[in-house]
């Protein structure tokens, strides 16, 4: 089998067992690996009323066919389960050298299920698992953390939890290789909740490869594309911050809690981050575009401070008209410490400051004023979220949950499914508005990051063009619902989203990687089931039709910048949508034609014979 080891740890925390899941390769080349070979492995036990924080409730780590390869951009891994968060499938995915040493260790994923009589962590390493006492790493940040059991496993990458995640908080994360987040769906309470404090992988093994000196030619032909790629030249000099200019002008960059889109960009770009600081680029393993920041000598007390990135910097800063950067590094290093998703926290906060503009809440409510461009009031809230003190115990629910305990409509709870969305809106590019509402995960500006299509990168193999981004017109939702998909394989391939590679040259390295005869059309398909298998486990959660939807706060047009007057069809868009995935537009599940279409049999017995 090549590009695969063909099988994945299976740990049982509860009765401390350690065991193999052999992995066919029939079943690797229909889910491709990371989060769509999950969605297959854990259909059967993401059940109906199944408490995400249970031991019953599994997780996985996985890694894809390209892991550890030559192809650049591709040290990623995929993290997934049922999200405590919004109670649907939950998805994450992280860079840096993990998902590399994850590989080596002789396994292509973990599953982990139970729960751990006391604190432990994982040590794989070359073919080898063992389950770690951890109790005092117990209460550690992330950075603590990975130092400590770097010192006691030695030649070890590890992902991890901080405190955020062992207090259970909604929105906690897993952070790998200093500040690499696997943000989104609050996974890292999963692990919280087990008990598991960690993973540590280390190890050479490599699988073989169909082709290996073919798969050195086109990583070569894959470098010389990047190297001459304007964004990826655009991200080395500035990292994800090169969108904040931009962004204003196209009326991109929410502000004021999604209520306007113009704000003095320049005194948060990548150009105001490198004037006021020194900073320092890192990469993943194998990344040539090395897009992460590090601030350095920011303080007497953190010397050096990982990013903030884009959609970071975006939720600390102009959606809560914060313009201070040193607030928004210092809020993101806590989230970053602590781990916790720097997006939902910062919605969260900027909620709850649009509340207080209201009058909906009060000084006494917060122990402080909340007052729109308060710097401090961002870092005293996010240590307030992470610390469960006062008002951080309502902050850390997200903001639906927010409203619901307010008794506010929950029209103005700028989420989808239960996810707080990105700092891309919907009002911006009409193709991002139907990808949000249909995600398999929630509001996700990575699912179909279609912003990227309206600005010019398109895929003419799979008839994808650009359109204008104000509009419905010119099959608009059936290009983001293909957009969506090849998005979405990108996960399963484990291949970063800011890569150029085209979709033919993606075929071909997965023809070179595993020896399968691959098209952009193959692609496709495999993206198409892995978002249809999401949404059977969705549908079988609870999700209906309804829930694609856009709430109020972000589908009303804006009567500034660049979406001035304008606001999403949604309606229109969905029918569309609908119709091109095969979807029943009253129940919201894919047709049963569709899901055998497919081979996706075991998901069409349950929607439609039980």
């Amino acid at each position: 089998m090549n590009g695969y080891h063909g099988k994945f740890l299976m740990v049982d925390l509860t009765a401390g067992r350690l065991g193999d899941l052999e992995l066919s390769e029939g079943t690797l080349q229909k889910f491709i690996g990371g989060a769509g070979l999950a969605a297959h492995l854990l259909y059967d036990r993401l059940k109906p009323g199944l408490d995400p924080l249970s031991p019953e409730s599994p997780l996985i780590f996985a890694t894809g066919p390209f892991t550890g390869s030559a192809v650049p951009m591709v040290s990623r891994y995929a993290l997934a389960g049922l999200s405590p968060l919004t109670g649907f499938w939950g998805e994450a995915t992280s860079g840096g050298q993990f998902p590399f040493r994850l590989k080596g260790s002789g396994y292509d994923g973990i599953m982990v299920a139970g729960k751990a009589d006391r604190p432990v962590y994982l040590l794989m390493n070359n073919g080898k698992a063992e389950l770690k006492e951890a109790s005092k790493f117990w209460g550690m940040d992330t950075y603590a953390t990975q130092r400590a059991i770097k010192d006691e496993a030695g030649n070890v990458s590890v992902a991890c939890i901080g405190p955020a995640g062992e207090r259970l908080l909604k929105y906690a994360c897993v952070i790998n290789d200093h500040g690499r987040a696997a943000g989104r769906c609050g996974l890292g309470a999963v692990m919280g909740s087990k008990n598991l404090k960690a993973i540590a992988a280390g190890g050479g093994r490599r699988p073989s490869w169909a082709d290996e000196l073919g798969l050195k030619q086109l990583a070569k032909e894959a470098r010389a594309v990047i190297k001459g790629d304007l964004t990826s030249k655009g991200f080395s000099e500035y990292g994800t911050l090169i969108s904040m200019d931009m962004g204003m002008v196209l009326g991109d960059v929410p502000v004021k809690y999604f209520t306007k889109s113009v704000f003095p960009a320049e005194r948060v770009s990548g150009q105001a981050l490198r004037q006021q600081y020194v900073i320092g680029n890192y990469a993943c393993l194998g990344c040539p575009v090395a897009c992460g920041r590090e601030v350095q000598d920011f303080s007497p007390e953190l010397k050096t401070v990982d990013g903030p990135e884009y959609e970071t910097a975006g939720a600390f800063g102009p959606l809560c008209l914060n313009f201070d950067f040193n607030s928004i590094i210092r809020a993101n290093h806590l989230c970053n410490a602590y781990g916790l998703d720097t997006i939902s926290a910062g919605v969260s906060i900027a909620y709850a400051m649009y509340l207080y503009e209201l009058g909906v809440l009060k000084k006494s409510d917060a122990g402080m004023e909340l007052k729109w461009g308060d710097g401090e009031a961002v870092v005293k809230l996010t240590k307030m979220i992470i610390d469960q003190e006062g008002i951080g115990k309502l902050l850390s629910q997200g903001t639906l949950r927010m409203a619901k305990q307010l008794g506010r409509d929950p029209e103005e709870a700028a989420q989808v499914k239960g996810m707080e969305i990105p700092m891309h809106d919907p009002r911006a590019f009409h193709g991002m508005a139907i990808s949000y509402a249909t995600g398999p995960r929630g509001a996700c500006h990575l699912k179909g990051d279609y912003f990227n299509v309206d600005l010019g990168k398109r895929v003419p193999e799979l008839g994808i063009k650009s359109r204008d981004r104000l509009s419905a017109d010119n099959d608009k939702a059936a290009m983001a619902a293909k957009y969506q998909s090849l998005k979405d394989l990108y996960d399963s391939l484990l291949l970063c989203k800011f890569s150029p590679m085209s979709a033919t040259m993606i075929a071909k390295a997965l023809t070179l990687t595993t020896g399968w005869t691959c098209s952009p059309n193959d692609l496709l398909a495999a993206g198409d089931r892995s978002i249809n298998i999401k949404r059977a486990i969705n549908n079988r959660l609870g999700l209906t039709r309804k829930d694609d939807k856009l709430p109020g706060i972000v589908a009303r047009a804006l009567g500034e910048g660049g979406t001035a007057g304008v606001a999403p069809d949604l309606d229109r868009m969905l029918k569309e949508y609908y119709a091109h995935r095969q979807w029943d537009e009253e129940t919201g599940k894919p047709r049963k034609e569709k899901l055998l279409e497919l081979g996706l049999q075991q998901a069409a017995k349950d929607l439609y014979e039980k």
